[in-house]
């Protein structure tokens, strides 16, 4: 199918986009499309207009700053996957993305910003506790990623705001992550994704987070599995435990669809979040 018909502006700077979304009220910020162009050719969307950042060069690349890591909303899912800089979580999920065109053209910051619920990268960083840069007509903002994602396809994201930047935690001595995920097998959308991030210290876990997608309307902090696990050895039984807690926090909202029932979904989701716990428990050893 074809879009429907929309005029469009290509930014040459981060200001100019910002102008130029004052301008068009209505309009969207186009980044790789694998995100907007898809819904506009099913007419689920009809902006009338697209306001172009892809060159804007100022919101592309990872840079390490002290203890955090920058990530500019422009990176490509490629790139990520490639970092030896990101956290292993966030390089596994990002090589799990659709297949090799999406990954070179998809970007971080327009995934984010679209916020389906079947997306990886919103579930990671939600585990990451990382944090939204945006820019809008109203200056800056910092946006904890527990707050930036609020609903269905919704996020925090004022009118005319733009994602900059994401930045998370660089990885430290004793800590280990991964990315687990029940692939849809044609689109290779999660079904399931859980990530898990811990920190071993003298045997037992000093810090963790834990976040499931796929099976609720927006990436879910499973803080009930991680309040099972610190200050306690990380164990198969231990782990076993403390996935199973997952149930509590999913809530009654859980997405079925043609490929899999909501009480399949709900029933994959501690077998995954078990699998991103061991990993990362095992890479934090």
């Amino acid at each position: 199918m074809y879009p429907p018909k929309f005029d469009y502006y290509r930014a040459n700077s981060l200001n100019d986009a910002v102008a130029l979304l004052q301008q068009h009220g209505e309009a969207k910020v186009l980044a790789g499309g694998h995100s907007l162009i898809p819904v506009m050719n099913l007419r689920l969307a009809d902006p009338g207009t697209l306001i172009d950042i892809g060159r804007v060069s100022e919101l592309k690349g990872i840079s390490v700053q002290g203890n955090l890591v920058r990530i500019g909303a422009l990176t490509t899912h490629a790139m990520i996957a490639a970092s030896a800089d990101v956290p292993t979580v966030l390089s596994e999920a990002a090589g799990m993305i659709g297949d090799p065109q999406v990954r070179n053209r998809g970007t971080i910051g327009g995934n984010i910003a679209h916020a389906d619920p079947a997306s990886d990268l919103p579930t990671v960083l939600t585990a990451l506790g990382a944090t939204i840069h945006t820019t809008g007509p109203n200056g800056s903002r910092k946006i904890a990623a527990d707050d930036f994602f609020t609903g269905l396809f919704a996020t925090a994201l004022q009118d005319g705001e733009i994602v900059t930047a994401i930045e998370v935690a660089k990885s430290g001595a004793g800590s280990g992550s991964a990315y687990a995920k029940l692939f849809n097998p044609a689109s290779r959308y999660a079904m399931v994704g859980a990530a898990a991030i811990v920190t071993v210290s003298g045997g037992n876990c000093t810090a963790v987070g834990v976040a499931v997608g796929g099976l609720t309307p927006s990436a879910t902090r499973a803080k009930s599995v991680e309040a099972a696990l610190v200050g306690k050895p990380l164990d198969e039984a231990t782990i076993s435990a403390a996935a199973a807690a997952v149930a509590n926090d999913l809530g009654d909202d859980i997405i079925g669809d043609i490929h899999a029932s909501a009480d399949y979904r709900q029933a994959m989701a501690p077998v995954f979040v078990k699998r991103a716990l061991m990993t990362a428990a095992q890479r934090a050893k």
